[in-house]
């Protein structure tokens, strides 16, 4: 294990690890992971960089919306890879491979009730546990980089924030969590999932992405530019496209921020 303790001020790494072709770096604070892995330059045998921080000034969430976290509590972290084997078209399978590599690990700590709501938030009965946000960088046709944003609730007590459902792992269980352990654990299944991706397992991704989906059987209240209806969820195409069908027997295709669950 390689260790640099490199002045940066702000930014400051405080320790850099190489390990299993996965370079970790550590920082105290931050705006956001996400933000600093946008202008980070990776070294030609680093596949994969994970960037942890214990406090984000400025972490974000889909769309305009903030991720609060208490200093120090949380796993605020972003993983950059780059999947050029893999087509434009096909890219959704990126957020399933994130969201189901935290929906297979946080589901050994909690047994039950651990579910992934479209596209990409982790759920628990129905209280959102992390979110993650997504970036991608196009080129010559193909996805150059790929960077995951992910915040995760984990000994977080008390949410002061307008955000109407979070809950955290300590919540949960009744005891703190070790943050350590956990984020190796989904590092070690992000990069087999990954790995899977690759080897062009798509079928397999899809599958289970569909068997693990939020509200997945029977109908449930939505909203849409148009109004309430009850739908079940049919499936999600290879695109992110939600499908519904509502109490009508209509199918209804949705894009992201189309439709809202009415929890």
């Amino acid at each position: 294990m390689k260790i640099i303790d490199a002045v940066l001020g702000f930014f400051k790494p405080t320790v850099v690890e190489k390990e299993r072709e996965v370079k970790v770096v550590r920082l105290d604070a931050v705006d956001s992971t996400n933000a600093y892995l946008r202008t980070y330059l990776p070294a030609e045998d680093e596949p994969m960089t994970v960037v942890v921080a214990d406090y984000q000034t400025a972490g974000k969430g889909q769309g305009t919306n903030t991720w609060e976290s208490e200093a120090g509590k949380n796993l605020l972290f972003s993983v950059l890879v780059h999947p050029t084997m893999l087509p434009v078209r096909s890219q959704f399978l990126l957020s399933e491979v994130g969201a189901l590599a935290l929906k297979e690990v946080l589901a050994d700590y909690v047994k039950d009730d651990i579910r992934l709501k479209w596209p990409n938030d982790i759920y628990w009965k129905d209280k959102k546990l992390s979110g993650t946000l997504i970036e991608t960088k196009l080129a010559a046709g193909r996805i150059k980089d790929c960077v995951f944003g992910v915040g995760l609730n984990v000994n977080q007590e008390t949410f002061h924030s307008d955000a109407p459902n979070p809950v955290s792992l300590c919540q949960i269980l009744g005891y703190e969590v070790n943050k350590e352990e956990l984020l190796n654990k989904i590092i070690k299944k992000f990069s087999e999932l990954y790995r899977l991706l690759e080897m062009g397992g798509y079928n397999d991704i899809s599958a289970m992405y569909q068997e693990a989906l939020y509200r997945r059987g029977g109908f449930h209240k939505f909203r849409d530019a148009e109004g309430k209806f009850e739908g079940a969820i049919v499936e999600v195409e290879d695109d992110g496209h939600l499908i519904l069908r509502d109490s009508k027997g209509m199918i209804r295709e949705y894009q992201f921020k189309e439709v809202e669950f009415i929890i």
